[in-house]
């Protein structure tokens, strides 16, 4: 009892008992905003650097209301999770930021407070309002086998979007998929030779893709990328040609398709823009060309004939 015959009062002391399960957690985690919104417990570190911004990842992860065992969404009994892509498939800002931090193979749990999660609404029925999330998430090292699985699927869905004139559409899959095949890290040379062949057609159709949407430059470097692999490519070559042709250097043009024409001699493709080319090396031979195939309604050949009459 004190001097002044009063019971002193009891200080309250804060301990872990008296915290819900979110804030012992919160404990040992870091702040990686230093706004306390998003905090990080690495739980099996990654390797290599980070995963860049718009990148396409492959992940699985479960997110956790408090007090609850079971995730309200998972992809952790998934075989195969699809990819996300950074910027467009990730809604959840807190999500993304967290991603950003990660690296391959990094199995790692996030804190996200609700200005990162889903907001003072929440999302009803099963986020309530203001809540806290818990997101445990595995950048997945996938075998470069289920790699290709993928890739394959990517490439498949992109011919399909071609196919369909969506060509925007088709050059985000074959971009989705040359960024996991380069972000794949290996020292096996095989392996290595394997990356190298999955990515030569899609290189080759994301040429063509840009030469649908009119942007020849970029046209160019996928099909130089394309050679870079395979210096014989016949395709590749053609889709040089293609690029120069639309820039209007006609002279690299005509270097690219002979060489692609000593590959296929016989191929109408090449062979009718290879003469197509030559005739537009010549200013005043390319605009008459230009005027009789836009007017005229006879095959290309017929064109050609009352040109060659025309400058003779």
């Amino acid at each position: 009892m004190s001097g002044n015959g009063l019971v002193p009062s009891i200080g309250r002391r804060l301990t872990t008992s008296t915290l819900s399960p979110f804030e012992q957690l919160g404990r040992r985690m870091y702040d990686i905003l230093g706004d306390g919104g998003i905090l990080k417990e690495v739980v099996q570190p990654g390797e290599g650097p980070p995963v860049p911004q718009n990148a396409s990842v492959i992940m699985y992860y479960s997110g956790f209301l408090e007090y609850s065992n079971q995730p309200f969404e998972s992809t952790a009994h998934l075989k195969y999770p699809p990819m996300m892509k950074l910027g467009r498939d990730v809604t959840l800002a807190g999500l993304e930021l967290g991603l950003l931090t990660m690296k391959k193979g990094e199995f790692s749990r996030f804190l996200l407070q609700p200005q990162y999660a889903y907001g003072e609404m929440g999302c009803p029925p099963f986020i309530p309002a203001a809540a806290a999330i818990l997101y445990e998430e595995e950048q997945s090292s996938v075998p470069l086998s289920t790699l290709v699985k993928v890739i394959n699927t990517l490439r498949s869905f992109g011919n399909r979007f071609f196919n369909q004139s969506r060509y925007d559409h088709a050059k985000d899959r074959y971009k989705q998929a040359i960024t996991l095949l380069r972000n794949w890290d290996s020292q096996n040379q095989l392996d290595k030779e394997k990356i190298q062949v999955a990515l030569l057609p899609l290189y080759l159709n994301l040429s063509l893709a840009e030469l649908r949407l009119e942007n020849p430059k970029k046209a160019l470097k996928y099909g130089k990328k394309a050679l870079e692999i395979d210096s014989a490519n016949t395709k590749a070559l053609f889709r040089c040609g293609q690029a120069y042709h639309e820039l209007q250097e006609f002279e690299s043009a005509q270097d690219y398709l002979i060489m692609a024409q000593s590959k296929k001699p016989f191929d109408s493709d090449i062979n009718n823009l290879l003469r197509k080319v030559a005739l537009c090396e010549d200013s005043t031979a390319c605009f008459l060309f230009m005027f009789l195939s836009s007017s005229c309604k006879s095959s290309f050949c017929s064109c050609y004939k009352v040109l060659c009459l025309l400058i003779s």
